[in-house]
C-alpha cells in the first residue's frame, strides 16, 4: 500500500477525520456501559431519581454523540476510500494507455478489466475499512480493557487465556485463506475472459449452434470460482462460530466468579453488567480485527496486481529531445529483423527497403508471413529487435511519439466504431473538423453513399463496436476517420476485405488521385486491390520475396505469379 499512498493525497483530509471521528465514536461507546453501572450501583441502590435522571441524559447524550461522530467518520471513510480507489483506477487506466503492443501481450483483457474495476473496489473497500474499522476495532479493544481492569483488576484476569485463543484461532484461519483469495482473484479473471470472449462473438456462437458447448466452458470456470468462493467462506464460517464459542465461555466464566463476588459485596451488581460489556467489546474487537484482515489477504491480491500494472515500464521509450516535426512520409528499413517479446524466433528477418514520399506500396503473401508487423513497426506499436526503421530521414525513435503518430494513419485488420454517433467518431481523426471536412472523407472512403441515406446524417447513433454497420461499412467508416488526420503516411491493414471489389476499386483510385502526396501502404490479399501500386512487396516467412511493380514481379516473383494464377481461376469459377 506504501506504493499507492501518493493516490490519497487528494483526499487527505477525509482520511485524517475518518480515525479520529471513530476514536471520539469509541470514546462515547466506552462511557456509556460505565454510567450504566453508575445508575445501578448508585442511583437504584440509594433511590436516588435526580442521580438516575442525571445520568440517564449523560448516556443518551453519550449515544447520540457516539451515532454522529459514527455517520461522520462513514463519510470520510467511503470518501477516502472510493476516491482512493478511483485515484488508483484512473492512474491504471492511463498506465494501459501508455502501453505498447508488448506490454499488452503481456496481459489479456480480462484480466485488465478485473483489475481496473473488482480490484481498485476491493481496494476502496479495505481502504475504507482500515480507516474505520481498524481504527475501531484496536481502540475499542484497549479502552475496554483498562475500564474493565479498572472495575475488576482479579476478574479482568480472564483475558489472558480469552486473547491469545483467539489471537491463535485468527492466525491459523488467516494463513489457510490467504491463498485461496489470491485464488479467487485469478479464477474471476477466468470467467471475465469467457464472458466476454462469448459476448464478443454471440453471433458466431449462434450462427454455428453451440450455445450448449459455450455454456457447459462458461460453467466449468464458473464452477472453479464457486468452489473457490466456498473453499474461503467455509474458513469464515469456521472462524465466527468458534469465536462466539470463545466469547460465550469467557462470559459465562465471569458471571461464575463475578456472581461470588457480588455475592460475598466485594464487587457492584452494576460494575458485573457493565464488566460484561466491556468483555463483550473486547473479544468483538478481536472479531472485527479478523474480519478486517480476511478483508486484507484479498485487498493484498488486489494491490499486488494493480502494483503490477503500475510497475509495468512500456517498452516504448522516448528521447530527452525528441523530433516533433515529420519532413515527409518517405521510409526506409535498414536491416531490421524483429521478434516478439518472449519468443526466441525472428518474426522479421533482415528487411532492407526504401519507400519515397508519396508511394502507394502494396504488401502482399500469405498468412503469418508477418505482413502486417512489418507496417506496425513504422508508428512504433513495437519496436524493431535489430536495425532501424527512417521516417522522413530521422530513426522513428527520435520522434515523439504523439507527433509521430498523428502522421501514421493506421488502420487495422479489426474495424472498432465507438458508441456516439457518426460524427462523434470520425473526430477522432481531428477533433476540430468541420462536417465539409467530415463528409469529404466520407467521399473518399466510398461511405457517403450510405451515410447519406440516413435522415439524421452524421447524427447518426452508433451502438457499441459498431453493431448496427456491416463489415464493409465499418472499414469504410474506419478509413474515412484515418484521412481526416491528413497524414503523411496512410496504412491500410487488409482493411477492405469485407468491401466488394467494385467499391474496392473506387476507393483504390480515390486513394491514388486525390492523396498522391500521402504514402500509402497497402495490405491485401486480393492483387486487383494492389495492382495500381508503385510498387509491390511480396512477403513470405518474414522476408521480402521480391518486390517491384506488378508486371515485374508477374515476371520474377514465383510467389506472386502463383497468387494472381490461383485468383485469377477463381474469378473465372465464378
Amino acid at each position: 500500500m506504501r506504493k499507492l499512498l501518493p493516490f490519497m493525497k487528494k483526499y487527505i483530509l477525509y482520511a485524517i477525520s475518518s480515525p479520529i471521528l471513530m476514536i471520539l465514536e469509541v470514546v462515547a461507546d466506552i462511557i456509556i456501559p460505565y454510567l450504566m453501572s453508575r445508575i445501578v450501583d448508585i442511583g437504584i441502590a440509594n433511590r436516588d431519581i435526580d442521580y438516575i435522571v442525571k445520568t440517564g441524559l449523560i448516556m443518551v447524550v453519550a449515544a447520540i454523540f457516539g451515532i454522529l461522530f459514527g455517520v461522520l467518520s462513514s463519510h470520510c471513510g467511503a470518501k477516502a476510500g472510493y476516491g482512493f480507489a478511483a485515484e488508483i483506477r484512473q492512474v491504471a487506466f492511463e498506465k494501459v494507455q501508455s502501453f505498447s503492443f508488448a506490454n499488452l501481450d503481456q496481459f489479456s483483457v480480462s484480466s485488465l478489466i478485473t483489475r481496473l474495476t473488482n480490484d481498485c473496489n476491493t481496494i476502496g473497500q479495505v481502504t475504507m475499512m482500515s480507516l474505520r474499522m481498524a481504527v475501531r476495532a484496536p481502540f475499542l479493544m484497549l479502552f475496554a480493557l483498562i475500564m474493565a481492569f479498572n472495575i475488576n483488576a482479579s476478574l479482568a484476569k480472564v483475558f489472558m487465556i480469552a486473547i491469545p485463543l483467539l489471537g491463535i484461532i485468527i492466525t491459523i484461519v488467516l494463513s489457510k485463506a490467504r491463498p485461496l483469495f489470491i485464488k479467487m482473484q485469478s479464477r474471476v479473471d477466468r470467467v471475465n475472459a469467457i464472458t466476454q470472449e462469448n459476448l464478443t462473438g454471440i453471433r458466431v456462437v449462434k450462427s454455428f449452434n453451440r450455445q450448449k458447448h459455450e455454456e457447459g466452458r462458461f460453467k466449468e470456470r464458473n464452477d472453479a470460482l464457486r468452489d473457490t468462493a466456498l473453499k474461503a467462506i467455509s474458513l469464515v464460517i469456521f472462524l465466527f462460530p468458534v469465536m462466539n464459542l470463545v466469547v460465550y465461555a469467557t462470559i459465562m466464566a465471569v458471571l461464575w466468579f463475578g456472581g461470588q463476588q457480588v455475592t460475598v459485596g466485594t464487587m457492584g451488581g452494576g460494575e458485573l453488567i457493565s464488566f460484561i460489556t466491556y468483555i463483550t467489546q473486547v473479544l468483538m474487537a478481536l472479531m472485527l480485527i479478523s474480519f478486517f484482515f480476511m478483508q486484507l489477504l484479498r485487498g493484498s491480491a488486489s494491490v499486488k496486481r494493480i502494483i503490477e500494472i503500475l510497475n509495468t515500464e512500456t517498452e516504448i521509450k522516448e528521447v530527452s529531445s525528441p523530433v516533433k516535426e515529420l519532413k515527409d512520409g518517405s521510409i526506409q528499413y535498414k536491416n531490421v529483423s524483429f521478434r516478439y517479446p518472449g519468443s526466441s524466433e525472428r518474426t522479421l528477418k533482415n528487411i532492407n527497403i526504401e519507400i519515397k514520399s508519396g508511394e502507394i506500396v502494396g504488401i502482399i503473401g500469405s498468412t503469418g508471413s508477418s505482413k502486417s508487423t512489418l507496417v506496425q513497426l513504422i508508428p512504433r506499436l513495437y519496436d524493431v529487435t535489430e536495425g532501424s526503421i527512417l521516417v522522413g530521414g530521422r530513426n522513428v525513435k527520435e520522434y515523439d511519439i504523439k507527433s509521430l503518430r498523428d502522421q501514421v494513419a493506421f488502420i487495422l485488420q479489426k474495424n472498432t466504431l465507438f458508441s456516439g454517433t457518426l460524427r462523434e467518431n470520425m473526430l477522432w481523426g481531428k477533433e476540430n473538423a468541420s462536417d465539409e471536412q467530415i463528409i469529404n472523407a466520407l467521399k473518399l472512403a466510398q461511405a457517403w453513399e450510405f451515410v447519406s441515406k440516413y435522415d439524421d446524417g452524421l447524427d447518426h447513433r452508433v451502438e457499441q463496436g459498431g453493431d448496427n454497420f456491416s463489415g464493409g461499412q465499418k472499414q469504410r467508416l474506419s478509413i474515412a476517420r484515418a484521412l481526416l488526420k491528413s497524414p503523411k503516411i496512410i496504412i491500410l491493414d487488409d482493411s477492405t476485405s469485407a468491401v466488394d471489389m467494385t467499391t474496392d476499386a473506387k476507393i483504390q483510385k480515390s486513394l491514388k488521385e486525390e492523396l498522391g502526396h500521402i504514402t500509402t501502404f497497402i495490405i491485401a490479399q486480393r492483387i486487383s486491390s494492389i495492382q495500381h501500386a508503385d510498387k509491390i512487396l511480396v512477403m513470405h516467412e518474414g522476408e521480402i520475396e521480391s518486390y517491384g511493380n506488378h508486371e515485374m514481379l508477374m515476371k520474377q516473383s514465383p510467389i506472386y505469379q502463383e497468387i494472381y494464377i490461383s485468383q485469377q481461376k477463381g474469378v473465372i469459377g465464378e
